[in-house]
C-alpha cells in the first residue's frame, strides 16, 4: 500500500532550523514528502543557515533520502497536486509558519499554493499542524490562531522546552521538531520523554 505524501511547507517566519530538522526526520522515517517553499521562505534558509538553492537544502537534509522521498513543487503553481482535494494526502505542516501565512489560511485566501493546500486540507479534514514562531503576538495574531485552531488545525509555536536539560542548540531544535512529528503520528526520539521526575545532573 502507498502511503499518500505529507505535505511540507516553508515560509518565511525565523526558525530555518526547524524545517530542516523535520524534513530530515522525515525522510529517515521514510516519509514521502510534498514540499513546498515560499520565496520567503527560501531567503529565510539563506539566511540563518547559509541554504542558498534547493540543491543546497537536499545535502543538508541528506542527498539519497531526499531523492527517494522528496518532490518538490513551485509555490506559484497553484495548479499542482497539493491544490487539490482529489489528490490523497497525510497532512501538511507549515514550518516555520510566518503571520502572514497564518492570516491567509485563517482568511481562505489561498495567494500561493501553500495557502491552497493548507486550505484544501482543512476542507478535507485532514491534519493540519502550523508552527509560528513569532514574539511578542498582536490581537491579531492571537485571533488568527483561534480561528484556525477552530476550523481544525493544530498550532504548535516554536517553543522549546528545558526540562530535558538542553546544552546545545540542536537539543532545542529536536524538541520541536519531534512535538510537530508527535502530532503526525509518526514515532521518533529526538528529545528525552517527560517521565515525571528531574534528570540529576
Amino acid at each position: 500500500m502507498v502511503t499518500p505524501p505529507l505535505i511540507f511547507g516553508i515560509t518565511g517566519a525565523s526558525g530555518a532550523p526547524y524545517a530542516v530538522r523535520t524534513l530530515r526526520a522525515l525522510t529517515a522515517a521514510e516519509c514521502p514528502v510534498s514540499l513546498i517553499i515560499s520565496a520567503h521562505g527560501l531567503r529565510l534558509l539563506h539566511a540563518e543557515m547559509g541554504i542558498q538553492t534547493l540543491d543546497a537544502l537536499r545535502e543538508a537534509v541528506g542527498g539519497l533520502a531526499w531523492d527517494r522521498w522528496v518532490t518538490v513543487h513551485d509555490d506559484r503553481d497553484r495548479g499542482a497536486a497539493p491544490a487539490s482535494g482529489s489528490a490523497p494526502t497525510s497532512g501538511m505542516v507549515v514550518c516555520p509558519c510566518s503571520m502572514g501565512t497564518l492570516s491567509a489560511i485563517a482568511a481562505g485566501s489561498s495567494r500561493s499554493l501553500i495557502e491552497r493546500a493548507a486550505d484544501v486540507t482543512l476542507k478535507e479534514r485532514r491534519k493540519l499542524v502550523l508552527v509560528p514562531r513569532e514574539t511578542p503576538l498582536s490581537e491579531i495574531h492571537l485571533r488568527n490562531m483561534l480561528r484556525v485552531t477552530r476550523a481544525g488545525a493544530v498550532v504548535l509555536p516554536a517553543a522549546p522546552g528545558f526540562y530535558h536539560r538542553p546544552t546545545t542548540i540542536d537539543a532545542l531544535v529536536d524538541f520541536v521538531a519531534a512535538r510537530v512529528l508527535d502530532q503526525l503520528g509518526i514515532p521518533n526520539a529526538l528529545a528525552p520523554r517527560w517521565t515525571g521526575s528531574i534528570r540529576s545532573g
